[in-house]
């Protein structure tokens, strides 16, 4: 590739962190295309809450020019936080006095104010990568689903947990953490579901014991987005038919025999289907030597579990990063992907070694004490 040329830069994934580079190259007057395989901004749902912290996720809200646009969309009273045993005694009760680092937004509403900040036509809806080889001289090329190819100079694996794109550089695959989430609504809570409601609070709940528990948090509509959380072998959802029936709802209850009522209404009570959401991980401190043309992003790079309420932050932030590295070093793609990485392994295996130590505590044999413990250290600190 000529020094002086304009690369073809391919994004592999329309998530926050793949959208987030997308738009910091375009802040830099950098062209890119994002190939997501989902066919409409709207073809599914994008989840619940994500709090955003200000040293990493709004570090790169604000490379991109979108930290005031951020502020609009901060949940009121998010940061709420409380913390249960399984007999529903609140250990920890804290209000959200709208001074805390890291507010609440939806996930819809982040990738929404992601996607109107593109150009027309940077996203390619409906682009499924099937496969991925190289060419040469940091070139590769992708073949998409009904058979069409793509050219690249640079591409970026923004694909998640299970990258297309990974291979190229590692053979790492995600294993199994241990825990199984059941993913639950509970629509139009305070009228519907007053119960339950009143014990998650306005923003988030940990009720946790022993190998199991709950994680739920207020939504911007009034649900409440719920986590059950159990230590069990991977196929145990599977070959215990849970599902959203009567029969999966008590199923699942059962396993929380001798908690609280209004901790089993979080089943009991849930509209729609049980989700059974496997928690996969990827090898802490992973790194790889560089690969000439290609690199990784977010869950691609450094899958972990959600106890250190890093992934987000991490996809926007390698975006951001990537973006500038892209933009700081014109004509030399090479010496932009080696700087990026530089940087990217060590954050990655730093938080990725604080939600494994996480994880682990707020399920060991005395919880919920270790993660109260926890946050009275915090607390001590600031």
């Amino acid at each position: 590739m000529n020094a002086a040329a304009t690369p073809n830069i391919a994004i592999v994934g329309g998530g926050l962190g793949g959208l987030t580079l997308a738009r910091v190259l375009h802040v830099h007057g950098i062209a890119a295309t994002v190939y997501e395989l989902d066919e409409s901004p709207t073809a599914r749902t994008q989840g619940g809450m994500l709090d955003i912290h200000d040293y990493n996720g709004q570090a790169a809200l604000r490379e991109a020019g979108l930290h005031e646009q951020f502020r609009d969309i901060i949940h009121p009273g998010g940061q709420a936080m409380r913390i249960l045993d399984r007999h529903g005694a609140v250990l920890v009760d804290e209000r959200d006095d709208g001074e805390g680092g890291r507010p609440e937004v939806d996930r819809g509403h982040l990738r929404r104010l992601l996607l109107d900040s593109l150009p027309e036509g940077t996203i390619r809806w409906g682009s499924k990568v099937t496969a991925v080889h190289p060419i040469g001289a940091g070139r590769h090329e992708l073949t998409l689903a009904g058979g069409a190819t793509v050219t690249t100079d640079l591409l970026v694996g923004a694909d998640g947990a299970w990258s297309r794109i990974r291979p190229l550089v590692s053979d790492a695959r995600p294993a199994y953490a241990g825990i199984t989430f059941f993913e639950v609504d509970l629509h139009d809570a305070d009228r519907r579901h007053p119960r339950a409601a009143a014990v998650v609070g306005e923003g988030m709940l940990f009720a946790l014991g022993p190998g199991k528990g709950f994680l739920a948090h207020r939504e911007t509509d009034g649900s409440l987005h719920v986590y059950v959380a159990l230590r069990a072998a991977e196929d145990w959802a599977a070959t215990t038919g849970i599902d959203g029936t009567d029969e999966g709802r008590t199923l699942l209850a059962e396993r929380f025999a001798g908690w609280a009522p209004e901790l089993r209404s979080l089943i009991t009570e849930a509209d729609g289907p049980l989700v059974p959401r496997a928690v996969n991980v990827l090898p802490v401190g992973l790194r790889w030597d560089r690969v000439p043309g290609v690199t990784l992003l977010g869950d691609a790079a450094h899958l972990m579990s959600p106890f250190a309420g890093e992934g987000a932050n991490l996809a926007l932030f390698d975006g951001a990063e990537l973006g500038r590295a892209i933009a700081a070093h014109p004509g030399d793609v090479e010496a932009a992907l080696a700087e990026y990485e530089e940087a990217l392994f060590p954050r990655g295996a730093q938080a990725a070694a604080e939600a494994a130590a996480n994880l682990e505590l707020c399920f060991r044999d005395d919880a919920p004490h270790g993660l109260v413990d926890q946050f009275a250290t915090y607390a001590r600190a600031q």
